[in-house]
């Protein structure tokens, strides 16, 4: 089978290697697409290089068929379509005995661990869950970054005719957006990009060019002087952070989805106290948000087919992370694995 393999300097590698078999209670997945994610784009470019060497498969928003079965295995058979929910918990530690997902002791499938950039993958069955067996399964690729989604409009409580503001129009600030509206929120995007403000409002969404209004009076104005009860920092940026806090309600809750890593952010703590903000982080996904990004995508709720800005091939890898670097039009890029 072949593989590609992260090498640095913004490279892949693609190698033949051999199909791992299942050991118990493990599967092995043909993967048929996987999604370049942020994280996978921070690895690209080399600054993930001590955490996942410059010799792994990386690659996790992935969809694919099991190919086969370890020994013990339960409620899955050789055919099956499935998504990969990659985390691996210890199973021990405090958070872990309190049933939260957040496991101290927490390994990344595809970062951690070998990854979804190869024809088959061999891991864990408890990260699996089943699709529909006509599920298009590019469409599937696009479970696990809903799911993200599922999990941060999860945490900020949504109640059904709030105003809700999305700082950043990419690609899981729109999911965000799409999942929100499926809660009852009145969606607002804020974006710099015009491509994207495009997209945003193709998908019927109000929205605001952040480099050209306001974005906090501008929300304040639109909600009748109330301002949002609930925003998203999705942009992972300086003046997203100024702007969240700018822009909420008496009470609003505000929940970070947005990495910014290295660095701190100058936060407004006075507008916390001020008008009693809330603020809420929220990292990855339970298995419920997995099922109901499932439902959702199902549905037809998320527009796949707008997110899903091209498919390459797995030989393509480089190219395709190359194009993708830096590029203010695109969405969803998926690497055709199989």
């Amino acid at each position: 089978m072949k593989a590609a393999y992260y090498t640095g300097d913004k490279t892949f590698t693609i190698r033949e290697d051999q199909p791992k078999e299942p050991k118990a209670g493990e599967a092995r997945v043909k993967i048929a697409y996987c999604g370049i994610c942020g994280t996978d784009l921070h690895a690209y470019h080399g600054t993930m290089d001590a955490r996942i060497t410059t010799n792994r498969v990386i690659g996790h928003e992935c969809s694919g068929v099991i190919d086969a079965l370890g020994e013990g295995v339960e409620g899955f058979e050789v055919g099956d379509q499935v998504v990969i929910r990659p985390l691996s918990v210890c199973g021990e530690c405090p958070a872990c005995k309190k049933g939260l997902h957040i496991c101290q002791n927490m390994k990344f499938l595809g970062l951690d661990t070998e990854g979804a950039f190869q024809q088959c993958w061999t891991l864990p069955a408890n990260t699996l869950h089943k699709v529909p067996a006509d599920m298009r399964l590019d469409y599937a690729a696009l479970i696990e970054p809903t799911a993200v989604a599922c999990h941060d409009v999860a945490r900020a409580k949504i109640q059904p005719g709030e105003d809700v503001l999305v700082i950043g129009g990419g690609p899981i600030g729109l999911l965000v957006a799409m999942v929100a509206k499926q809660a009852g929120g009145n969606v607002i995007v804020s974006e710099v990009s015009e491509y994207r403000l495009g997209i945003a409002e193709k998908l019927g969404f109000k929205t605001l060019n952040a480099l050209k209004v306001n974005v906090a009076e501008e929300v304040w104005k639109m909600t009748g002087n109330k301002g949002a009860e609930v925003v998203f920092e999705v942009s992972a940026t300086q003046p997203g952070v100024n702007t969240m806090t700018e822009a909420a309600a008496v009470r609003g809750r505000i929940v970070m989805v947005g990495i910014i890593a290295g660095r701190k952010p100058e936060v407004d703590l006075f507008k916390f106290f001020w008008r009693e903000l809330e603020l809420l982080g929220a990292r990855v996904y339970e298995a419920v948000d997995y099922e109901k990004a499932i439902e959702l995508i199902v549905s037809g709720a998320i527009d796949c087919e707008t997110l899903i800005t091209d498919v390459q091939e797995l030989e393509d890898i480089t190219k395709a992370f190359q194009a993708l670097d830096g590029n203010a039009t695109a969405m969803k890029s998926l690497i055709k694995c199989s």
